[in-house]
C-alpha cells in the first residue's frame, strides 16, 4: 500500500486510534473508521418457512439456468418471497449492504462496488441487473456467508427496501427523464428517494451534488457524503425541485431563493481520478472508457472507504472491471466483432456520443419502444445528434424510421437497415461501435453468444 498520512473515507488516519473519528475538513462530517467484516461461517439459523422458501428459490433458479429460460435472477427470488414474504430482511440481516439508485450507471456502479467490497471479504451482487425485490433475494441466496451484498435497486423501489431495511450504504448517482410513460416525472422519482431516504436515518448516503434532484432527495439526510463529478446532462434539473423556481446554469454552485443548494464536496472526480476527504487523490487508471466511469468508480471507491475498505485494495479490484452486463464489451455478431454501448435516455446517449466522437469507427444507431424501453420516444429530438454530422451513420431497430427522421433534421446520413446484422455488412473498416437502448441491446447481448 503507499505511504500516506492520511487514507481517505473511513480508513484510518495513521497514528491514530482506528475508532478515532477526524474531522472531515470540506463539509465538517466526522468520519469513523469501521473495521472490515470476518466472513461468518457458521450456518445462519433459519426457521423452517424461510428455510423452504430458499430451498425452493434456489431450485427454481437452478432450473430456469439448465433450461435456457434465463439467469434465474428474478424467478428464484419471486418464487421465494411467495412463500416467505419477509425474506428480504432476513437475509440481509447481519450482511452489510450497498444499495445503488440512480438513472443511469446504476449496473456498472454496482459492479464496481462488488469488486472493491470484494477486497475486503465475499460479496453478492445482482450483476444481472434484476433490481427489484425479487432479484435481490436472489443474489442475497447465492452465498449465505458472504458479509458484504452490493444490490442495484430501481430508482421506484428504494423506498419499498428501506421499508423493510437499512442498507449501510445508499448511493444517490443522478436522475433524469427515462420511460416517462412508466416512471413518471423526475420530480416523481425524487420525491420517491426522498422518501425512501428519511426511512433509513441509520444509513450513510453517498449522494451526486451536482444534480440538483439529487440534492433535493438528499439533503435532509443526517449522514450524507457528496461527490461531485460535474453536470453535462443539466436539462432535467433547470427548476428548483422543491419549489419549482428557475434555476438557470446549473453547472456552478448553484442555488434557489427557497434554500436548496448546491452543497460542498467530499469527493471530487478529475481528469485523471479522483480526490477525496483530506485532499488525497487517487489514480483511478480504469479499464472502462469515459469521465462518466470516473464517476462511477468514485462513488464505488467512496462506498468501499465508508466499510472500512484499503484504497489500493479497492482501486486493484475497480480497475480490473471491463465490462458490466456486456456494456462496453466487444462481441461477434454474424462474424464481426462490435463494441457494445447501451443508451436508454437522453443522458445516457449524451455519453455515448461522447465516447465514439473520438473516432471514425462504423457507428450503428439501434433503437426500440417495447414496455421494458417505454414506448414514447419523443425524447430522441432532445438528444444532440449534430454531433455526428460529417460522419456516416446505420440505424435499425424498431424505431429506426423515427430514428432516421431526427437524423435527418440533425443533418447526419444515415442508412436504415432492417436488422442489425443487416447494417453491419454495409460497413467497412474498424470494429463498429453500436449504440442501442435497452431491449435492443439485450437483444444483441443475447445474439452474441449464439
Amino acid at each position: 500500500m503507499a505511504d500516506t498520512t492520511r487514507k481517505t473515507g473511513q480508513s484510518q488516519v495513521r497514528g491514530e486510534p482506528a475508532d478515532q473519528p477526524f474531522a472531515e475538513p470540506r463539509t465538517g462530517q466526522r468520519w469513523k473508521v469501521i473495521p472490515p467484516p470476518q466472513p461468518d461461517r457458521r450456518p445462519r439459523k433459519m426457521g423452517p418457512r424461510t428455510t423452504l422458501a430458499i430451498r425452493a428459490g434456489r431450485l427454481a433458479a437452478t432450473a430456469s439456468q439448465r433450461f435456457g429460460l434465463g439467469s434465474g435472477g428474478i424467478i428464484g427470488g419471486r418464487l421465494a418471497l411467495s412463500l416467505q414474504p419477509e425474506l428480504l430482511q432476513r437475509l440481509a440481516t447481519g450482511r452489510r449492504v450497498v444499495m445503488v439508485t440512480g438513472t443511469n450507471g446504476k449496473t456498472t456502479t454496482t459492479q464496481m462496488v462488488a469488486e472493491a467490497l470484494r477486497a475486503q471479504a465475499p460479496a453478492v451482487s445482482n450483476a444481472t441487473g434484476a433490481n427489484m425485490l425479487d432479484g435481490h433475494v436472489a443474489a442475497l441466496m447465492t452465498r449465505m456467508d458472504a458479509p458484504f451484498a452490493a444490490l442495484e435497486v430501481d430508482e421506484l423501489h428504494l423506498a419499498q427496501v428501506t421499508e423493510k431495511f437499512s442498507p449501510s450504504v445508499i448511493l444517490l448517482l443522478n436522475l433524469s427523464r427515462d420511460q416517462l410513460d412508466r416512471v413518471g416525472e423526475v420530480r416523481t422519482v425524487a420525491a420517491s428517494l426522498q422518501r425512501a431516504v428519511s426511512q433509513a436515518p441509520e444509513s450513510v448516503v453517498i449522494a451526486n451534488r451536482d444534480d440538483p434532484n439529487i440534492v433535493f432527495a438528499a439533503e435532509g439526510h443526517p449522514r450524507v457524503t457528496w461527490i461531485s463529478g460535474g453536470a453535462r446532462w443539466k436539462d432535467d434539473a433547470l427548476n428548483c425541485p422543491r419549489c419549482g423556481a428557475f434555476l438557470g446554469d446549473v453547472t456552478g454552485d448553484w442555488r434557489c431563493t427557497c434554500g436548496l443548494a448546491r452543497p460542498a464536496a467530499d469527493w471530487a472526480v478529475t481528469d485523471t481520478g479522483a480526490e477525496g476527504p483530506g485532499g488525497i487523490h487517487h489514480d483511478l487508471g480504469l479499464a472502462l472508457p469515459g469521465h462518466v466511469n470516473r464517476i462511477n468508480a468514485t462513488f464505488a471507491l467512496a462506498a468501499a472507504l465508508q466499510l472500512g475498505g484499503d484504497p489500493d485494495a479497492a482501486l486493484a479490484r475497480v480497475r480490473q472491471v471491463n465490462s458490466a452486463a456486456g456494456r462496453y464489451d466487444t462481441v461477434r455478431i454474424n462474424g464481426r466483432s462490435v463494441r457494445l454501448l447501451l443508451a436508454k435516455n437522453p443522458a445516457s446517449w449524451l455519453e455515448m456520443l461522447d465516447l465514439v466522437a473520438a473516432t471514425d469507427d462504423p457507428l450503428v444507431l439501434v433503437v426500440n419502444s417495447r414496455e421494458a424501453d417505454g414506448y414514447d420516444v419523443s425524447w430522441l429530438w432532445d438528444i444532440d445528434f449534430e454531433v455526428l454530422r460529417g460522419r456516416e451513420v446505420a440505424v435499425a431497430g424498431d424505431r429506426a424510421l423515427d430514428l432516421a427522421v431526427r437524423l435527418r433534421y440533425a443533418q447526419v446520413r444515415a442508412t436504415v437497415a432492417s436488422t442489425v446484422e443487416v447494417a453491419l455488412g454495409g460497413t467497412r473498416g474498424g470494429v463498429p461501435d453500436v449504440i442501442a437502448n435497452y431491449t435492443a441491446f439485450r437483444d444483441l447481448v443475447t445474439r452474441s453468444k449464439r
